[in-house]
């Protein structure tokens, strides 16, 4: 498997709504970072879908190299 494009330095904090499915880029290339806008077709990368149970603050990962996709992990301190 190749590795996604390094989207951020730092995760993305987000207002998420409860209720709601978003689906986070997974592939790095997404110009709608850090979600999905289909960049990843014609590549082995599918979106990770995040279902809102909380409405709350969330940060989602931009290095793309998070172990708990699709939030952040802190594996950008890491590099």
């Amino acid at each position: 498997m190749s590795n996604p494009v390094r989207a951020a330095d730092t995760p993305f904090a987000c207002e998420v709504e409860a209720g709601t499915s978003y689906f986070w880029c997974a592939c790095g290339q997404s110009k709608n970072q850090p979600f999905c806008d289909g960049s990843h077709k014609g590549t082995e990368f599918t979106p990770v879908k995040y279902e809102a149970t909380d409405s709350k603050k969330v940060f989602f990962c931009g290095c793309k190299q998070t172990a708990s996709q699709p939030l952040c992990d802190g594996s950008h301190q890491q590099d």
